[in-house]
């Protein structure tokens, strides 16, 4: 089937709120030699697109401003380069930008079979998170089986991923989420305690689970003030993993407690790093978590699905914080 000569995709022409989202016409991406063309099925929604969207997170060099990290669907037209794929293939992948779209350009080496018994819908919850939590929690903190880990944020998507991986790895799982009814999904998903932070002061209550001694990897969302906090409640060689900062990006550290208890503070941004980083994570995810999601040992966790053209009432969903898992644009 000949490709069309222009596509559908959510744009907007200055920086705003969720009504500034549109549906626009433009020309079909062109394909690099290194790249596939894939005919998307369907596009999952996250918050470095409302940064975009807001105005505070451009788009990389070379990326599209069209919004949308993630994507499943099918191969519609190959680089001149790739291989291993072939037209009509179902893969889900990364992408920099241009998720938001019935076409968009993937990395060949950033796309994934879907895992047996995914659809599409579930697919494109896969790159974006899972890519994000086996990096940052797996590849920067170490977090190895017989280990304590605390989430910020649990019935996020990154949080509703880090809890299934984690204890699929063999390790104790926190989380903070911000009602009961949160709280109670986690544990269903497989966290060993839920903390009401409305109504918990998360540092009493992690020492108090661990007999004082404290977490052992922290993955953190939230920045601002919870950064002494998380000092506080980190365990002697303790790692902070630093993914957003939903509550600032300045903070007092107690550089005493950094020394006394040998902790570690790092952190990371995905978009911007370069595919052969990108790819090195690919292999793994393959390697170790696809099987897993195969197998059904674990799944990701859908909130809700919204047309495309309905992209700016998916943006008002995932700032309203009422979701649980992820959001999903279906094309």
């Amino acid at each position: 089937m000949p490709l069309p000569l222009s596509i559908h995709a959510i744009e907007f022409t200055q920086p705003g709120g969720p009504e500034v989202l549109s549906l626009a016409e433009r020309p079909i991406p062109t394909l690099s030699a290194h790249q596939v063309l894939i005919k998307v099925a369907a596009a999952g929604v996250n918050r470095p697109d409302v940064m975009q969207r807001r105005g505070v997170y451009p788009p990389p060099p070379g990326a599209s401003d069209i919004p949308g990290l993630e994507i499943a669907g099918t191969v519609a037209a190959l680089g001149e380069n790739v291989r291993h794929l072939s037209i009509g293939e179902p893969v889900c992948a990364l992408v920099t930008g241009g998720g938001y779209a019935d076409y968009c350009t993937a990395s060949a080496a950033l796309c994934l079979p879907i895992p047996e018994g995914i659809d599409f819908i579930q697919a494109a919850a896969l790159p974006e998170t899972f890519f994000t939590v086996w990096s940052n929690v797996f590849d920067r903190a170490h977090l190895s089986a017989g280990e304590t880990l605390l989430i910020h944020g649990g019935s996020s998507g990154i949080g509703t991923t880090a809890i299934q991986l984690a204890k699929a790895f063999g390790a104790r799982v926190f989380i903070t989420t911000g009602s009961d009814v949160k709280c109670e999904c986690c544990v269903q998903l497989g966290a060993d305690a839920a903390i009401n932070y409305r109504e918990q002061d998360f540092v009493d209550a992690v020492k108090q689970m661990t007999d004082n001694k404290g977490a052992d990897v922290i993955l953190d969302m939230i920045g601002g003030d919870y950064l002494p906090r998380n000092l506080k409640c980190l365990a002697n060689d303790g790692r902070l993993v630093q993914i957003a900062i939903q509550h600032g990006a300045k903070a007092e550290i107690d550089l005493w407690q950094i020394m006394l208890k040998r902790l570690t503070l790092t952190g990371s941004t995905l978009r911007g790093r370069d595919d052969l980083f990108k790819q090195q994570i690919a292999w793994k995810l393959r390697e170790k978590v696809w099987p897993l999601l195969s197998s059904g040992k674990i799944r990701p966790v859908i909130d809700r699905v919204f047309d495309l053209g309905d992209a700016a009432k998916a943006h008002e969903r995932l700032e309203s914080g009422h979701h649980i898992g992820k959001i999903i644009l279906k094309v």
